[in-house]
């Protein structure tokens, strides 16, 4: 039963989702802080789940599918409602989710010839980048009580997309490698 946990915690990012949505759509300080904790909360337990499952030995066929699903479902449905807002720039969005699809698409390929494609280093990073300037737009300066908070975010969201650019051109290079 314990061993469940880490997929336990993915099916609860992946039900976080609707309630993310309608959060997100409400009006009001409130509304940002609820919708910057559920994201912030499902954030953690991606990290979480993937900790567990590696110090329990509990890996699975279904953890090892889901687990990126839930995290690209996550973060694709919250970028797509922040460009509806106004609240966020198009073209880091698109960079994110072009590079997302590219990398999804590659190791789906590969995974069929049996060659792993390990996330790197700069990838978390990336991620890291990426989940801070989320939760700094979603907050922005009145929900965050940070004067710029709103600006940061914002320029970390182009960070993070320049970071996309480049693990997704080095995961483009090594994938490459393998096409016959």
């Amino acid at each position: 039963m314990i061993r469940d946990i880490p997929n336990i915690l993915t099916v609860t990012r992946i039900a976080m989702i609707p309630v993310l949505v309608v959060s997100f759509y409400m009006e009001g300080v409130i509304a940002q802080y609820v919708t910057a904790g559920i994201f912030i909360f499902a954030s953690i337990t991606d990290y979480i789940d993937g900790i567990l499952a590696r110090r329990w030995r509990a890996q699975t066929t279904f953890g090892r599918i889901l687990d990126p699903i839930a995290d690209k479902m996550l973060v694709v449905a919250t970028l797509v409602m922040m460009v509806d807002r106004n609240l966020a720039p198009v073209v880091p969005i698109l960079a994110i989710l072009c590079r997302e699809i590219l990398v999804s698409g590659m190791r789906e390929y590969l995974a069929e010839i049996r060659v792993a494609l390990p996330v790197t280093f700069l990838a978390k990073i990336k991620t890291a980048v990426q989940m801070i300037a989320i939760i700094l737009i979603l907050l922005g300066n009145e929900g965050s009580g940070i004067v710029y908070a709103f600006q940061v975010g914002t320029a970390a969201l182009w960070v993070a997309a320049g970071l996309t650019v480049m693990t997704g051109y080095l995961y483009l290079r090594e994938g490459v490698k393998h096409l016959s």
